[in-house]
């Protein structure tokens, strides 16, 4: 690497230093609202998503629940590494696409490829 910086280096600094290209003031007043209704409905999603995916792999409609002696602790730690998964990725997924559409809502240009360093751009090759 030559003593620079990788690609995900630079995003992590960009972002400690605040300039990763978050929303602007009236972007995160604007997708407060917005989040809060998406994350309602993505945990009711994960949760049927989970449900799902518990039947299928154990038979039972319902999951263990962590404080229960009719299961293992195998099956309840199982069970919430990959209800932890589920509500992950979905919490994630809904954080990216609603900061996608309030960015185009607004009219917000999207953050650059690569954060800014010293004022310019950075470039794969140069990371």
């Amino acid at each position: 690497m030559h003593g620079s910086m990788s690609a995900a280096a630079s995003r992590r600094a960009a972002r400690r230093r605040g300039d990763g290209g978050e929303l602007g003031t009236l972007g995160k007043i604007a997708y407060k609202p917005i989040g809060l209704t998406l994350g309602m409905l993505g945990g009711l999603v994960a949760g049927k998503i989970f449900g799902i995916i518990w039947k299928r792999i154990s038979g039972e409609d319902r999951a263990p629940q962590p404080l229960s002696g009719d299961y293992s602790t195998r099956e309840v730690l199982l069970a919430a590494t990959i209800q932890g998964a589920v509500f992950g990725l979905v919490k994630t997924a809904i954080d990216r696409y609603g900061m996608k559409g309030v960015r185009r809502l607004l009219d917000e240009p999207p953050p650059p490829a690569h954060a800014p360093r010293h004022g310019r751009v950075v470039h794969p090759v140069e990371a």
